[in-house]
């Protein structure tokens, strides 16, 4: 299983306003593949509640309820290593043209289930600037915009104006400089699939 990003696209979106949400970047076949991957391991018990926070997270439900688990660079699903492979170009692409010095991706499946949501945040730590760039691929299939869900995304760096609604439907792919534009996930009506990414500096 091979699979390319329109690198070109990309770059010159990251290049003007910093942020570039692209449909169907990922072919259906590979984001079922990675969605039965998400599925197995999760109903295996292998997700945790993500916490809140840097270097010692805490839970806080209130704020975010998705269940995470990381992903190795070893990891031997070939659905997954298809996909750090896609990482990996848009990691050096970004490289070639920004000089941003992205050295390694930090990346996790998350499932939100049913009613729970992530409120408004930027992707940067307060106290740890390595993530540089934000990646997020939706792994939902047939996802209906009466299922709720939505990534709101405020384009203005300053999080004011309105918010540009996202939907997490399957294969799109959403970019963005971590440092700089606010983002929410809104309860969705049914469980939602996501495979997120950060690439950071040294």
């Amino acid at each position: 299983m091979e699979h390319s990003l329109p690198l070109d696209t990309l770059l010159d979106a990251l290049a003007g306003p910093g942020w570039c949400v692209l449909p169907q970047a990922f072919a259906p076949d590979q984001v079922a593949a990675l969605r039965a991957t998400c599925l197995e391991r999760h109903q295996d018990g292998q997700f945790h509640p993500a916490g809140v926070g840097a270097k010692t997270p805490s839970l806080r439900s209130e704020i975010r309820g998705d269940h995470i688990r990381w992903i190795e660079q070893a990891d031997p699903d070939p659905a997954v290593q298809t996909y750090l492979a896609a990482m990996d170009d848009l990691r050096q692409g970004v490289n070639q043209a920004f000089y941003l010095g992205l050295h390694e991706l930090e990346a996790h499946f998350a499932v939100y289930p049913q009613g729970s949501g992530y409120k408004r945040h930027l992707d940067r730590f307060r106290d740890d600037d390595r993530r540089t760039l934000t990646a997020i691929v939706y792994l939902n299939q047939d996802w209906a915009d009466d299922d709720g869900g939505m990534l709101h995304f405020w384009p203005d760096p300053a999080g004011t104006g309105e918010a540009i609604t996202i939907p997490p439907r399957g294969g799109t792919l959403v970019t963005f400089l971590s440092d700089r534009f606010w983002h929410e996930v809104a309860p969705a009506r049914r469980q939602r699939l996501a495979l997120t990414g950060w690439f950071k500096r040294r």
